[in-house]
């Protein structure tokens, strides 16, 4: 039988938003795995903030991050790790310089509050995240690799952006930046800014490219709105019971919610392990 690949999601899929993993996920990742087939977290997380050993420790064998912008792959069956292996890096997308300055100054501009996004750091002013829980996760999770945005001008190396948009209007900046960006939306409040060209379907399809994998060999496993695009891609598109209508929607399949063994009866619902 031909070799599958599993594409997973992190947050509400993986983990909970406490991060909390079920011990049948890492079950069921470890028979995957053991059964030859491959597991890969497509996340919409630059690299930098896939840095947690716990999630990790699931093992896995590639990671495509950034919305697929950067894609990891160890072709000798090591598990990816919390270090970036440049030998393990298949494709990186760097934001040029210049397309930077003039998105943090439009953003600015329109009173938006952004976090840039990249493979070895996240920036943002941290006086504007005071007491914001998106904002104190964030740093908790980054430590010494967040770094301030102004303090840097210009020499940020990112793929990409969130913003918090709460309080502001929001349809003249992405008016103005809609020539460089589709926007993820996904509240009032939280505005992905992803480069045109790349999403987590893309992400997917590049990787199959590169390994030489059917698409119908493909699995997906996903919960909200950036996950609708890799759903509607793969060769088979799996929701998490407790995700998103729009989810459940664009998949093929809805598994058990995420506590409730989700991945696991997934796994086993389909013969991949």
């Amino acid at each position: 039988m031909s070799r599958k690949i599993v594409f997973f999601d992190i947050d509400g899929t993986l983990w909970d938003f406490h991060m909390r993993i079920p011990e049948s996920t890492r079950e069921a990742i470890k028979r995957l795995r053991g059964a030859g087939n491959l597991a890969f977290i497509n996340s919409g997380r630059t690299r930098a903030f896939i840095n947690s050993e716990k999630l990790l420790s699931l093992g896995f064998d590639g990671i495509v991050s950034g919305c697929g912008t950067m894609i990891e792959w160890n072709a000798g069956g090591r598990s990816i790790g919390v270090k970036i292996c440049p030998d393990d890096v298949l494709y990186y997308h760097r934001l040029p310089r210049e397309i930077c300055i003039r998105t943090v100054e439009t953003v600015r501009r329109h009173h938006f509050r952004p976090i840039l996004e990249g493979r070895h750091n996240l920036y943002m002013e941290f006086s504007e995240f005071e007491r914001e829980p998106y904002g104190e996760l964030v740093i908790r999770a980054m430590g010494d690799k967040l770094l301030p945005l102004m303090d840097n001008w210009g020499q940020w190396e990112i793929s990409k952006l969130s913003c918090d948009t709460e309080n502001v209007e929001t349809s003249a900046c992405f008016a103005e930046l809609s020539d460089l960006y589709d926007y993820l939306v996904h509240d009032e409040k939280v505005v992905e800014f992803v480069p045109k060209g790349f999403d987590k379907a893309k992400g997917l399809v590049h990787v199959l490219e590169l390994l030489n994998i059917k698409l119908s060999d493909s699995y997906a496993v996903g919960d909200s709105v950036n996950d609708l695009g890799m759903l509607r891609a793969a060769g088979t598109g799996i929701a998490m019971g407790d995700g998103t209508d729009a989810a459940k929607k664009a998949a093929d399949y809805v598994t058990a919610p995420l506590h409730e063994d989700g991945i696991f009866r997934a796994m086993e619902h389909f013969g991949l392990f």
